[in-house]
């Protein structure tokens, strides 16, 4: 029996550590430089390096890295050893301060977007003093976040810092405004639920597309798939239990709260539920989730797929992002409290979470939109592309009861007066049944349904957490200074869900009676990457980063300019490798086939003249018919592939991508799906779907 408790952590040097090995003054000074976000003193910088060097040394760790997340969404890290040579040709062990605070890797072939030019290749890493440190395969990782040479952003990490840094500079004055003197830091928190698949690493080895795309490119329906049900929270298999106990070992000795563990819709789908931490140390350990689930399948001879969408025809992988506020007394702003004063303030966060979604509903959008997740938004496993909340329908009647200036009357209890009572003590079970919505409220939190597993949480909570603070930021102005403040905030709440309530939807988000509705309400139906990431460089968005400093207008065009060029090279790498399976193993496999047919007919008609050979032949008539329509339409793709080098822009690329690579592509799929359902196993030269999902 494994001592969960002594385990947890032991691989990272954290705050028990820090204070058990760092002298008090040192350890207050950092704690201070924590918490106040001051810069921090070289002397104690030098303190603190010694005290993690010996400490990792001790767990036996011989280099160190600057730990950092750069646009392509996954981190990255250049190993140095800590040895320092001596005059009599030895060695010392030795880390300083200032290789702790400050890195300087070759930043020429990460994604810049044209923020940097050819000769301005260095990059820097600083230390993220608020995420701490730990050791991985023998390495002290030091989180850190990345720029370029000039200054520019060109990591996913400080962004989400300075967002957290926005939020908790107005959250305050709203709390100030209802006597809280109390709370000196509001903190976002997300909890990442992370979907994942698990394949034989045999057959992963089998099938190219899985290997170079993450998804299978093509591959027929096997005869069974979700349909019973039978996989969702079902009895986990030997071979999987075996590797999730290792998976949860490792993440506890990282000090990530692995939480939940349990089967998902899909046959091999399976997923991971961590308990909520802060916004950054969140983002975080989501990539170390991810790395480590790779890692260790490997160990267990499996493959872990984090593609949105590995398998046409059944559920892809999601990844729920919970979020909410909570300040430094502990106590949390979106729990609807339990007597007047919470109850008031609740509302005026929930309003400013109903204004923050409704005006930017684009931006929450952008954030989730890759080529990976077009395929899952919209499919009965995610909610579809159109931004909508559902909030309950006790909370709703609440809003609408002051919106009419109505009493509120809850049918298992006595009316209340807004403000003068107490909102009733619903049950969750109200405020979390609709699972095809977007973004809804469960409780005491916000579930932002629609990112897709392989994403990093920390673009999607920078937007969140920017945009919640534009709408405390505007509440705050207004309140302030305010004569009659019990008047004020109800009619500010008031007038906030009268204006934004638009976005509230508590219905079927997969009816084609909530599209025509969404319309109608002038909501965004942004269906694909293509048509969501335009919105990124519009006025008002370009506004509110800059008003808070989280990007610049350079850096926004950047990320807009990166995310096109991978959706366009994601596509283009699938479309190669389609190309590649069917001409070198699709097509003269089905001419094998079609061959052993043919002799077979001609040996019976040897044997005996007018035996019957219908079925050789009208398979061989068949089969030829559709490997000739299938050269034909990879032809067509491969000249498609031809043509979009002459495309002018990053724009106009991606848009040729969406409407003529993906569709040829699906056409050339639908035919060699077929020929699958036909072509004996024996030729077939791929493990097929029941193969894949099927053989743990």
């Amino acid at each position: 029996m494994r001592n969960v408790p002594e385990l947890f952590g032991s691989m990272v040097f954290n705050d028990k550590i820090m204070k058990e090995r760092l002298p008090k003054d040192a350890y207050k000074k950092l704690k201070d430089t924590v918490q106040e976000g001051l810069a921090l003193d070289i002397n104690i910088a030098n303190i603190v390096a010694n005290s993690m060097k010996d400490w990792a040394i001790e767990k036996g760790a011989t280099h160190f890295t600057h730990w950092f997340q750069p646009m392509t969404g996954i981190t990255a890290e250049k190993h140095d050893s800590f040895i320092s040579p001596t005059s009599d040709g030895g060695i010392i062990m030795e880390f300083s301060g200032k290789e702790l605070i400050k890195g300087e890797p070759d930043a020429s072939s990460f994604p810049s977007g044209g923020l940097r030019s050819t000769f301005e290749a260095r990059g820097y890493t600083a230390w993220d003093p608020t995420s701490f440190a730990f050791i991985r395969d023998n390495t002290l990782c030091i989180p850190t976040v990345f720029c370029s040479y000039s200054g520019n952003v060109l990591d996913k990490k400080t962004p989400l810092l300075r967002s957290m840094e926005v939020i908790n500079k107005y959250a305050l004055r709203i709390l100030k405004l209802f006597g809280d003197t109390t709370t000196t830091r509001v903190t976002t928190t997300v909890g990442p639920e992370q979907e994942y698949f698990l394949i034989d690493k045999e057959l992963y080895n089998k099938r190219k597309d899985i290997q170079l795309t993450g998804r299978t490119l093509l591959g027929a329906r096997a005869p069974k798939g979700q349909e019973l049900s039978d996989h969702y929270f079902g009895a986990i298999k030997p071979r999987i239990a075996a590797y999730m106990e290792d998976l949860d070992e490792e993440l506890w000795k990282l000090g990530v709260l692995s939480k939940t563990k349990h089967n998902e819709v899909a046959p091999s789908q399976h997923e991971l539920a961590p308990i909520f931490t802060n916004s950054n140390v969140a983002s975080d350990h989501n990539q170390i989730v991810m790395d480590l689930m790779k890692t260790i399948a490997d160990k267990h001879g499996l493959v872990c797929l984090l593609h949105e969408k590995p398998f046409a025809g059944l559920n892809g992988s999601g990844k729920h992002n919970n979020w909410s506020l909570i300040t430094n007394t502990g106590k949390n702003l979106l729990n609807p409290g339990k007597n007047p004063r919470e109850n008031t303030q609740f509302l005026l966060f929930l309003a400013a979470v109903i204004k923050a979604v409704d005006e930017y509903q684009d931006l929450l959008r952008i954030s989730v939109s890759s080529a990976g997740n077009d395929h899952r938004l919209g499919g009965h496993e995610a909610p579809p592309a159109i931004v909508s909340m559902f909030i309950g329908s006790d909370l709703e009647d609440v809003l609408e009861s002051i919106e009419n200036d109505i009493e509120y009357s809850n049918k298992s209890t006595a009316k209340m007066e807004i403000s003068v009572d107490v909102l009733p003590s619903f049950k969750k079970d109200t405020t979390d049944r609709n699972r095809t919505s977007p973004f809804a409220f469960t409780g005491n939190k916000f579930e932002f349904r629609m990112l897709g597993s392989t994403v990093s949480i920390a673009c999607p909570n920078t937007i969140l957490n920017t945009i919640v603070a534009n709408s405390l930021c505007e509440f705050a102005d207004k309140l302030e200074g305010s004569y009659d403040f019990d008047n004020d905030v109800n009619k500010l709440i008031k007038d906030t869900f009268l204006k934004h309530k638009r976005i509230v939807f508590n219905g079927n988000n997969y009816s084609d009676e909530w599209i025509n509705e969404a319309e109608k309400r002038g909501l965004l139906n942004l269906k694909t990457t293509v048509d969501a990431l335009p919105y990124y460089t519009i006025d008002k968005n370009i506004k509110l980063f800059e008003k808070y400093s989280i990007y610049t207008k350079e850096e926004i065009q950047s990320r807009y300019e990166i995310l096109l060029d991978e959706y366009s090279k994601t596509i283009n790498i699938e479309a190669l490798t389609l190309c590649d399976m069917i001409k070198k193993d699709i097509i003269p496999c089905v001419c094998k086939y079609i061959k052993e047919l043919s002799d077979t007919a001609a040996s019976k008609k040897l044997l005996l003249a007018d035996i019957d050979c219908s079925v050789e032949i009208d398979l061989v008539s068949k089969l030829s018919s559709l490997n000739s329509c299938l050269a034909k339409r990879v032809y067509d793709l491969d000249n498609n592939l031809i043509d979009s080098k002459n495309t002018e822009s990053t724009l106009e690329m991606a848009k040729f991508y969406k409407k003529n690579i993906l569709p040829a592509m699906q056409e050339v799929r639908a035919i060699a799906d077929e020929l699958e359902l036909m072509v004996s196993s024996k030729y077939w030269p791929y493990p097929t779907y029941g193969d894949l999902l099927f053989s743990i």
